[in-house]
């Protein structure tokens, strides 16, 4: 008599879970989101890494050479079930993990999670959360998303709109939060960057009768940052960003706001903004073949001449956008167009919906497939 086929049983939670964070913000947002969702108790392993640590790791492609002092971050037994990373530099560090485990007696089984895009083969990790930008290839351990996991959860924006809401009373209202982000190749924001937001910002918040809430991140130059704030000529609260998290608002915003303006080049932010549902307008850092928006669009900007067109940054730019591997580049474009096409956001200048759409919420995809890593069958 044939046997019912076998179901999945979880088991209990993993005994280790390790997160790897290191200095981008974006990075350490979508690591924590997908730990938070999966609600396993995990420690952070905060990384510094050497000026050199792409040599190293390119080479050695398993190793702890790119790290500055790797004991400060206790990476030693007894070691994880799973190892939960993001970013080219945290790459290296899972595995090295990883081949300790399997060195140890008895050998143990570290699974890999890598979230964005691999620089290694995907063969080395367990799973991989990416998104479209990337082009990631189809395999069984190849999980596609949407967009960028983040951890906004309605929770964090009431606690955050209960601390904010004091502060930001004595603005009028509507109010229009501007999400700065910086410079990510091929995308500029630099100070000349920073007046065209601004200049889009105040004509907004004029049509809308808005004040303007402003916060900048880690990837914002001060110039720039300087530039923008000289800049907004309408009633505005600005927070230059630090490292203190109590001081940072930038949840508050989400939460209060009653409009977004996102700087394109961060797909966290968009992610998180149209989260909301409340409309969002995306800012285009682009011209020429490096615009944001599709082929004919009528708000493209114009060129900016022959000097700026072939300055050596965006020479630069221009190689790593169409001469490196494809598995190595990643196009914001292709995550930005659908959002808008989808109704979720549109581009700064266009109309906007009267409410956006929320996108959806891929945490509960990447928890599964993740929980999957740790079943056997019944």
């Amino acid at each position: 008599m044939p046997t019912a086929p076998s179901e999945p049983q979880a088991l209990e939670p993993p005994a280790g879970v390790w997160l790897l964070t290191s200095y981008r913000a974006g990075d350490n947002a979508q690591v924590l989101g997908l730990a938070e969702a999966l609600g396993w108790r995990f420690a952070i392993k905060s990384l510094r890494f050497r000026k050199t640590e792409f040599i190293t790791n390119r080479l050695l492609g398993s190793t702890l050479a790119g790290v500055i002092d790797p004991g400060a971050s206790a990476l030693a037994p007894p070691w994880p079930d799973l190892v939960i990373s993001a970013g080219r530099r945290n790459e290296p560090v899972a595995r090295w993990i990883q081949a300790q485990a399997r060195r140890a007696s008895p050998p143990q089984r570290t699974r890999l999670v890598h979230l964005g895009r691999p620089w290694a083969d995907p063969r080395h990790f367990d799973l991989i959360v990416t998104t479209p930008q990337y082009r990631v290839p189809a395999r069984a351990n190849v999980l596609t998303i949407g967009a960028p996991l983040h951890r906004v959860t309605a929770a964090g924006l009431a606690a955050a709109a209960r601390k904010w809401a004091p502060v930001l009373a004595a603005l009028p209202r509507p109010w229009i939060a501007i999400l700065v982000g910086g410079s990510s190749p091929p995308y500029v924001f630099d100070a000349a960057m920073a007046r065209d937001l601004a200049r889009q910002a105040n004509a907004l918040a004029r049509q809308r009768g808005a004040a303007l809430l402003v916060t900048t991140s880690p990837r914002t130059r001060p110039e720039a940052a300087a530039a923008l704030r000289d800049a907004i000529a309408q009633p505005a609260f600005f927070h230059d960003w630090t490292p203190d998290p109590d001081a940072n608002p930038y949840l508050g915003l989400l939460a209060l706001a009653d409009e977004f303006i996102v700087t394109g080049e961060s797909m966290s932010m968009a992610a998180e903004a149209c989260s909301t549902g409340k409309p969002v307008h995306l800012f285009d850092m682009g011209w020429g073949w490096s615009a944001m928006r599709p082929p004919g669009h009528p708000g493209l900007a114009a060129s900016r001449g022959i000097g700026e067109a072939l300055a050596p940054q965006r020479l630069k730019h221009w190689a790593l956008a169409h001469l490196l591997p494809e598995r190595v580049r990643r196009d914001v474009r292709v995550i930005l167009r659908r959002l808008v096409e989808e109704g979720h956001a549109a581009w700064l200048g266009d109309p906007a919906p009267a409410a956006g759409k929320p996108a959806p919420d891929d945490r509960a995809a990447a928890v599964a497939r993740v929980r999957a890593l740790f079943a056997r069958p019944r």
